[in-house]
């Protein structure tokens, strides 16, 4: 027989009292680490606060570190040209230069800094110069597929020229006003290189190549028409940001562009690249590692003819129009460290000379 108990009956009086305690409790519990959450986001922001302007003077100070690394390098012996050996590539250096004797992280007050880290980026292709032959290659290195290759290179054109005239096959604003969100070509040259991204056919792991894995995929452009979905879509080992920039000098540095990145010029296949770096007379030298003091870079680039053994004046002609053993513009990464506070500091620099090296953008994340 079962016994129902009267609502008012004792027992039942107190079952209710030990929920509504249970109830309180978690609730109390709940509210305690909340509390304690925002103490601890509370103390950290304060403690990253009081170390802000020790930061902020050691990344700029890093920063200005990187342009003399660079304004002495430019009055060495090799001053004449740029390569991987150098000490702002993070290479070896002279051994008798004053670069030499900097030992890292240097203290600034109460923070300290790490070793900048210079990249050139002549190393790339300047995405505003290239024309149809060089950004029908880099769609050939990348391995985008054939059928879509006409059309993303015609849509680059148009995204970048002026007018409003369509490339056969290209895309201009009234195709991107019919987007969800609508927006309009830009007609104007690449200020950043992840425009790329809302150029219609270009993915994400079509930008990213092999560092694709993780990035925002969300993007304005959509696929082109008949497109596989991005689920199917392969990973490529070279991605848009390898091979491109949108801020350098007008020819790329044979001294540190890539295997690829030189593969972007017509008359240099996958062997001439390779023979260029790591070939018996390529700039690696004897013990084909880059950056390091064996290296023979390339005093001009007419010396690649020790490369090619008699070459060809039409090969070194074509090469000439496109390469440089200089470079001009620099992005400059500098880690300031005060306590448990980290700050990246990010600049681009462009040197004119020696003693005129220019900052073109500067900030920290």
């Amino acid at each position: 027989m079962r016994i129902r108990l009267h609502p008012h009956h004792p027992s039942a009086e107190s079952g209710i009292a030990l929920i509504i305690v249970l109830i309180m409790i978690v609730v109390f519990g709940i509210l305690a680490g909340r509390f304690a959450y925002n103490m601890k986001v509370e103390t950290t922001l304060a403690r990253h606060a009081s170390f802000s302007s020790e930061l902020d003077w050691a990344g700029r100070s890093g920063i200005e570190m990187a342009k003399w690394i660079l304004a002495e390098e430019s009055k060495g012996q090799g001053g004449s040209f740029d390569s991987l050996k150098n000490y702002w590539a993070g290479g070896p250096g002279s051994s008798n230069g004053p670069c030499a004797e900097l030992v890292f992280p240097i203290p600034i007050g109460n923070a300290q800094i790490d070793r900048p880290k210079i990249i050139d980026l002549e190393r790339k292709f300047n995405i505003n110069l290239a024309d149809e032959v060089i950004l029908r290659q880099a769609m050939t290195l990348i391995t985008a597929d054939a059928a879509d290759s006409a059309t993303i290179v015609n849509s680059i054109l148009d995204w970048r020229d002026p007018d409003r005239d369509t490339h056969p096959g290209g895309t201009e604003s009234k195709d991107y006003e019919t987007l969800d969100p609508p927006y309009y070509a830009k007609d104007g040259p690449f200020d950043d290189l992840t425009e790329l991204l809302m150029v219609r056919g270009v993915t994400p792991n079509m930008f990213w190549g092999a560092n694709a894995a993780g990035r925002v995929q969300q993007v304005f452009n959509r696929p082109l028409t008949g497109r596989r979905s991005a689920f199917d879509e392969p990973t490529y080992a070279v991605g848009m940001v390898d091979l491109f920039t949108p801020v350098s000098g007008r020819l790329i540095n044979i001294n540190t562009a890539s295997a690829t990145v030189l593969q972007l010029i017509p008359a240099i296949d996958a062997n001439f690249a390779q023979a260029l770096i790591s070939g018996p007379l390529g700039r690696n030298g004897f013990d084909q590692t880059e950056g390091t003091e064996d290296d023979a870079p390339f005093r001009s680039v007419q010396e690649v003819s020790r490369v090619l053994g008699g070459a060809n004046p039409q090969v070194l002609g074509d090469l000439t129009r496109y390469f440089t053993t200089r470079s001009l513009v620099f992005e400059v990464h500098v880690t300031a460290t005060a306590g448990n506070s980290h700050r990246e500091y990010v600049a681009l620099l462009r040197r004119n000379g020696p003693k005129d090296i220019q900052t073109l953008n500067l900030y920290w994340k």
